[in-house]
């Protein structure tokens, strides 16, 4: 089976690179409009109701959420295409390839979702478990691209593959964990498109506008269904063909992964970080940086993904159950795991929605936790790194 070639793999970590570069400064932008005189027309710009409507049927939300609902399923589009695609021919299509990062982001996600709860068992915020479970590939790998070609690809693969593990369970959590009331009326529209899409799939149509038609409608009545709508994006990846036995040149997922590189990495990226990273700092005591909320996230990113990850991969190479890519030791392996406490979109995302339909973060910040835990994790991840990678490139 053939594997993606270099070029492309190397391209596309370019432009992730790139893209967690964009998400620092979107991030810094944030802060900075929310922290001085800008701050009302920040809180403005993302309270601006917008509305759609066709007759009496009408979707109406603040930007904000516009932001989190509609942008961000394009971005979990794009995941499910890279997730199918990997699958079918990629580096997850070989099990060998499969088991380390497999057993990593399980680790990963268990560990920071027990070290939230120590801090917040047995009260209503402890919700928000998964919030630290979660990792921001772009942001980590831009951190990674400042130690240039220094980095191993070993490393730079086991990064990403790790973070598609950790993307599939972002998605199990968001479907079972933080759905709302059930409409069963949209849950049958919902059910409908899908059966379209496979009539599509199994009838080998290659045209994209007919999946991207079908998947608009689906996103409206998983919206309105109370599953997170975002979930269509991954439901709609998972018809989109890989290719056909009469056109084997042909390949609409890799032309729509293709197309959704630059708008998800250079927009919706940055964009989101742009709406949810705005943490004002007015007033910010020990007691607002000590909550169990805030303390719980940040312990989470911070120990608990090195503890998860490190552990885990430790645990398997140890019983034999698998062995360290070429090119990555252990040293590789402890920065590569501190990186993966990079959760910042992600765990914003989540954090969304985990809180906002109770309104508990009115009592509290849960992005304040997220982002010191994200900074200590991409400080450490890269002082590890840099201390222990070879002075000369590396294959």
């Amino acid at each position: 089976m053939q594997k993606m070639p270099y070029s492309t793999l190397s391209s596309f970590l370019k432009l992730e690179s790139a893209s967690g570069i964009l998400l620092m400064l979107a991030a810094v932008l944030a802060m900075v409009c929310a922290n001085t005189f800008l701050a009302e027309y920040y809180e403005l710009l993302l309270s601006t109701p917008v509305e759609v409507r066709v007759g009496s049927f009408e979707i109406a939300k603040p930007l904000l959420l516009w932001i989190n609902d509609g942008l961000m399923a394009t971005f979990f589009l794009l995941v499910g295409l890279e997730l199918k695609r990997e699958l079918i021919e990629g580096e997850l299509a070989d099990r060998k390839n499969i088991i380390l990062p497999g057993i990593g982001a399980i680790g990963g996600m268990l560990c920071p979702a027990a070290v939230y709860l120590y801090f917040n068992y047995g009260q209503e915020s402890a919700q928000g478990w998964a919030i630290p479970a979660a990792t921001d590939i772009a942001f980590a790998l831009g951190v990674l691209s400042l130690l240039g070609p220094r980095v191993p690809v070993s490393i730079k693969i086991f990064l990403t593959s790790l973070a598609i593990f950790d993307d599939i369970g972002a998605i199990l959590i968001i479907a079972f964990f933080y759905t709302d009331n059930i409409s069963l009326a949209a849950l049958i529209v919902v059910a409908c498109c899908v059966a379209v899409l496979a009539v599509f799939n199994r009838s080998n149509v290659m045209a994209k506008s007919p999946y991207l038609l079908v998947g608009l409608i689906m996103w409206i009545a998983t919206l309105k269904s109370g599953v997170h709508a975002t979930l269509a994006g991954v439901v709609l990846a998972m018809f989109i063909p890989m290719g056909s036995p009469k056109h084997p040149s042909a390949s609409p997922l890799k032309t729509m992964e293709h197309d959704l590189h630059s708008v998800v990495a250079f927009f919706v990226l940055p964009t989101f970080a742009f709406a949810n990273a705005g943490i004002s700092l007015i007033g910010l005591g020990i007691a607002d940086v000590m909550h169990n909320v805030s303390i719980g996230i940040a312990m989470g990113l911070f120990v608990g993904k090195q503890i998860g990850i490190f552990g885990f991969c430790w645990l398997a190479v140890t019983l034999g159950l698998t062995k360290l890519p070429k090119g990555m030791d252990w040293a590789g392996l402890y920065g590569t795991a501190a990186l993966c406490g990079i959760g910042f979109t992600m765990s914003l995302f989540i954090g969304s929605l985990a809180f906002e339909a109770t309104g508990l973060n009115i009592l509290f910040d849960e992005r304040l936790g997220i982002i010191i835990g994200s900074l200590l994790s991409g400080i450490l991840g890269y002082l590890v790194l840099r201390k222990s990678l070879p002075k000369e490139s590396a294959v």
